[in-house]
């Protein structure tokens, strides 16, 4: 599949709930499955980088899929709210170029 903008992203989720009668779920609903869907990336990165391995009974999921599912619940949140995430994007970059622009150690990228 080729690279998609987020406008692409968000239209395309769109369209998959859009063919359900029950829609969007509300505000609260879909903030508690982002924060279930958070755990289960904090299980997985556990698992993967912390002390906690996996039971043998537990599923195969993954960091990518755990942070897949993210993505679509934040994009679902922001459809319907009538939230563009490019324009939250660049609203978020514009505040940490100017806020934060001397927070951190930068890399010098010049040859010496």
């Amino acid at each position: 599949m080729s690279e998609r903008t987020l406008k692409e992203m968000q239209q395309e989720v769109d369209r998959y709930i859009s063919q359900f009668k029950e829609g969007y779920f509300s505000p609260l609903s879909m903030l508690a499955r982002m924060s279930e869907e958070v755990g289960e990336l904090a299980r997985e990165v556990n698992h993967s980088y912390g002390e906690k391995p996996k039971k043998a009974s537990e599923a195969d999921n993954s960091i990518e899929l755990e942070l897949g599912d993210i993505l679509f619940i934040t994009i679902c949140f922001a459809n319907s709210l009538g939230i563009d995430l490019t324009e939250a994007h660049n609203k978020v970059m514009h505040k940490f170029n100017t806020r934060d622009a001397n927070r951190w150690t930068k890399i010098n990228t010049e040859n010496t």
